[in-house]
Order: structure tokens, then C-alpha cells, then sequence
């Protein structure tokens, strides 16, 4: 059976030129009508390729190539034998968090979140937070730049640069990050599983006002913020047997 594939491309000039180099080489569908998407940039471009899947409620399996920076989530650029290296990919399913924060003034939003959700203070004065994990205070108090909840996919992001641990995607864990924290000062946080219920509560709020961001998505003057892993939703990404998301991982864990 031939993979019916679809092509999304970064807006980049570097994604463009690699978009119309592959447009006549393969035969193109719509995305509601592809089995797989092959997607043209960097993290962030393949970031908005699966949260638009999501909006849409039509996950499809997605195929990266890197045109962008970084490219941990992405394979190498290559034009040729396109479908055959998509046919042998490796797939890796991921589950994301979903967010439920309110506001001071009461208003709920809710949000699904790929890599991490991240609470963060808005002025000079640090965040004072409490956590609670499966509805029991676990910290009634830490003062800090903030915190965020990371996923296995989001591990290597964000939380790698607060110094949070690395996840392999198969761990079915959840990396719980402080951002330069004051007091405790040698917090380093804390593993949960993915099952947990982790819930963030802002601490004198009118003084020191905290915003939460699901990915890409922020809300300002959070009161509460509510964080599970999402086990209904579901993404797959898709790498190439000679470079998995695995060897990636181990390459992180073991570099300087």
C-alpha cells in the first residue's frame, strides 16, 4: 500500500526552497486525506504541526525534517526516496498534558500542551508557589523564577535548559522543574508519574502576579493551575530507524 502523504512547510526561507524541491517529486494530498504529514522546519514549526492537528481533532502520524535550528524532534533533510524512508519510520506515541488554569479574577481556560507547561512570575518579584500532587500538599511553599510540568517529548526543551531531567518516552513519567529557585534553594524537583494529578497554586497573587503557558499558549494573573496527561488524546511521531528520538535521548544524557 502507497502512503498518501501531505507537505506543511515553516514559512523560513530555508523550509520554502526545501518545500519546492520536493513538490514535484511526489505526489501531494490534503492533510485531511493523508495517512501521513511530512513536515519543513525546525521544534517549533513541528510544535504547531501537532497542535493544529489537535484543534482539528484529525491526528495524523507526522514525519519532521529539519530546516530549523535545533531539530531534536526532526529527521535529516533528504529529497530523495521520500516515501520509502516514511514507510520505515519508527513510530513513537505521545500523550499531552492538558492544562486547566484560573485566573484571579475567576476566568478558566483549557489547554492541551505537547511539551511542557511552565508557570512563570511577571515582575521583579519571585513566584511563590504551592504544590499539591493527587490532591495532597507536597511543598506548601517554594519561591522561585517558576516551575513547569514537562513531558518525555518536552524534556530535551525547556526543562533540559532549567536543568531538569531528561525522559526517555517510554519512562510514562513527568518532569516536575523549578526555574532558579529561591527558597529551598537545592529543590532540584521531582519525577511523578504520568497518571498524578499535579496541581499550582500562586501565593500572595496581586503581589507577585504569575502567568501559565501551555506551549505556545500563555495566561496572565493565574490563581490555580491544574495539570494531567491527557491519556484520550494521542500524536505519533515518526523517525528514521538509524536515528530514533532514543539515540537522541542517550546523546543528551552523555554529552558536556
Amino acid at each position: 500500500m502507497t502512503l498518501r502523504l501531505a507537505l506543511l512547510a515553516s514559512p523560513t526561507a530555508q523550509a520554502t526552497a526545501a518545500a519546492e524541491l520536493l513538490r514535484p517529486n511526489y505526489d501531494w494530498v490534503a492533510v485531511r486525506d493523508a495517512d501521513v504529514v511530512v513536515a519543513l522546519g525546525g521544534d517549533g514549526f513541528l510544535l504547531q504541526v501537532l497542535h493544529a492537528a489537535l484543534n482539528a481533532r484529525q491526528p495524523r502520524p507526522v514525519y519532521g525534517m529539519n530546516l530549523g535550528s535545533v531539530g531534536f524532534l526532526m529527521n535529516e533533510f533528504q529529497v530523495e526516496e521520500l516515501p520509502q524512508r516514511v514507510a520505515a519510520a519508527r513510530g513513537y506515541t505521545l500523550h499531552p498534558l492538558e492544562m486547566t488554569a484560573r485566573t484571579v479574577a475567576g476566568a478558566v481556560t483549557i489547554s492541551p500542551a505537547i511539551n511542557e507547561v511552565s508557570l512563570l512570575r511577571e515582575t521583579r518579584q519571585a513566584a511563590k508557589l504551592e504544590i499539591s500532587v493527587d490532591g495532597r500538599v507536597r511543598m506548601a511553599e517554594i519561591a522561585c523564577d517558576g516551575l513547569l510540568v514537562a513531558t518525555p517529548a518536552g524534556s530535551t526543551a525547556y526543562n533540559l535548559s532549567a536543568n531538569g531531567p531528561i525522559l526517555p518516552l517510554q519512562a510514562d513519567l513527568l518532569a516536575l522543574t523549578p526555574i532558579s529557585p529561591f527558597r529551598p534553594r537545592r529543590w532540584r524537583g521531582a519525577l511523578l508519574p504520568q497518571s498524578a494529578t499535579i496541581e499550582l497554586r500562586v501565593l500572595e497573587a496581586a503581589k507577585r502576579p504569575v502567568s501559565a503557558v501551555a506551549d505556545q499558549l500563555e495566561v496572565r494573573d493565574v490563581a490555580h493551575v491544574r495539570i494531567v496527561s491527557d491519556k484520550t488524546l494521542a500524536l505519533e511521531l515518526l523517525f528514521d530507524p538509524n536515528h530514533t528520538l532514543d539515540d537522541r535521548i542517550f546523546t543528551e544524557q552523555f554529552e558536556n
